[in-house]
């Protein structure tokens, strides 16, 4: 009977402390921003809730409905497709705006700072947002081909929010925002270069992937109907025949796909593209790729960058539409894509991302996320587009 006495009276006295502890708080009346949130480590961190909480934006950039509103201003944006009716293979690719996301959630843990580039994309001069996704019909691919385009126009050609009165490398001379488009399957490139055709005229493009996607229709799909001509394999061969891309600067890397035939290399080269085979990383190494790469395009012809995530061996990214065994890893096309520093990329993509096929550790949506911190990297250290422009002149000047 003692004991229990003893144990209820010293339940007692501990809901007592616990109470008394509690009082000696003052109320949490918000919003109290040192209680809610923490600063970000590292030089200059920016707040942030923790990385697990709130909605997924890239890299936990700030969020702004951009195609609802124009006041809004950016040095470099990011923005969703949502498209996978133009697939072969595995459809899911709709998924992979909101997939890589979801992957980016952690690029600022520690603060954001890239050792091997030297510059943290989150903490410097541009001002990045993620503009959401373009609504995208699932039902008529002609005119989601068509919303791609207009929105990621409306998106590309406002003002930036640095330098925007200087003269930049658009066809009218002005400064304008970059854009990385989050894929979606590769369809979805073809209405990005109509975009940035419509901006910038012809444009160099670096294109990472296992397929050549430049396939005559009759070829890749039989072309049954005008529209299903154009899908994931063909949007380069319409590309150039729009007149899209700029001659001879153009380059595939990560090459390693079956053909129907040596004249599809033909076709690539008619359609004004070299070839960088994914095997040559064993022979030249990710050096040698940078080089090709670099000596192709130049360091001021404005580019295009599409990374289809297929480029990566399925052992590293398994989550995508059509997996070719035998590609690089994670680290070597990290590496390879860090290598274009200093090349004048005005805008990019990933695609091909299609997270329903991902393993549970969300590998292929993290590698996504991490190669595009690295594409986000470049762009923050080539500075506002305007100083390409006088990159360009310098280099001018040298050869003349």
């Amino acid at each position: 009977m003692l004991k229990l006495v003893a144990t209820v009276v010293a339940l007692a006295a501990s809901v007592t402390a616990h109470g008394d502890h509690a009082t000696d708080q003052e109320p949490l009346e918000g919003p109290h921003k040192s209680l809610w949130y923490n600063s970000l480590p590292g030089d200059g961190g920016t707040q942030a809730d923790s990385v697990f909480s709130g909605i997924s934006t890239f890299g936990r950039v700030a969020y702004s409905p951009c195609l609802a509103t124009e006041d809004v201003k950016y040095d470099i944006a990011f923005i969703g497709a949502p498209f996978d009716t133009g697939t072969s293979y595995r459809p899911g690719a709709r998924f992979g705006p909101s997939g890589i996301r979801q992957g980016s959630r952690r690029l600022n843990l520690y603060g954001g700072y890239n050792v091997p580039l030297d510059a943290n994309p989150f903490n410097s001069w541009a001002t990045v947002i993620d503009c959401g996704d373009i609504p995208v019909t699932s039902y008529d691919n002609a005119y989601a081909i068509y919303q791609i385009e207009e929105g990621h126009n409306s998106i590309l050609m406002r003002e930036p929010a640095t330098n925007a009165s200087a003269p930049g490398p658009s066809k009218k001379g002005k400064t304008l925002p970059r854009v990385i488009t989050l894929g979606g399957d590769h369809t979805i490139t073809l209405p990005l270069l109509r975009s940035m055709n419509r901006a910038y005229g012809p444009i160099t493009v670096i294109h990472f992937d296992s397929h050549l996607d430049t396939w005559k229709p009759k070829v890749f799909g039989g072309a049954p109907t005008k529209q299903a001509s154009i899908n994931h394999g063909t949007y380069f061969y319409h590309a150039s025949q729009e007149g899209l891309l700029k001659n001879d600067t153009n380059i595939h890397a990560g090459i390693r796909t079956t053909l129907s035939g040596l004249s599809d290399y033909e076709n690539d080269g008619y359609c004004g593209f070299h070839i960088v085979e994914a095997r040559e990383i064993d022979t030249i190494g990710t050096a040698g790729i940078i080089k090709k790469i670099r000596d192709r395009v130049g360091t001021t012809n404005p580019v295009y960058l599409s990374i289809d995530i297929d480029t990566l061996d399925p052992a590293f990214a398994p989550a995508t539409g059509t997996p070719e065994t035998g590609g690089w890893s994670t680290r070597e096309l990290r590496t390879i894509v860090r290598g274009l520093e200093g090349i004048n990329l005005v805008a990019a993509d990933i695609v091909e991302v299609a997270p329903a096929y991902d393993t549970n550790a969300e590998l292929t949506t993290m590698a996504a996320a991490d190669t595009l911190y690295e594409v986000m990297t470049l762009m923050v250290k080539n500075g506002p587009l305007s100083e390409m422009v006088k990159k360009e002149e310098i280099e001018g000047k040298k050869e003349m």
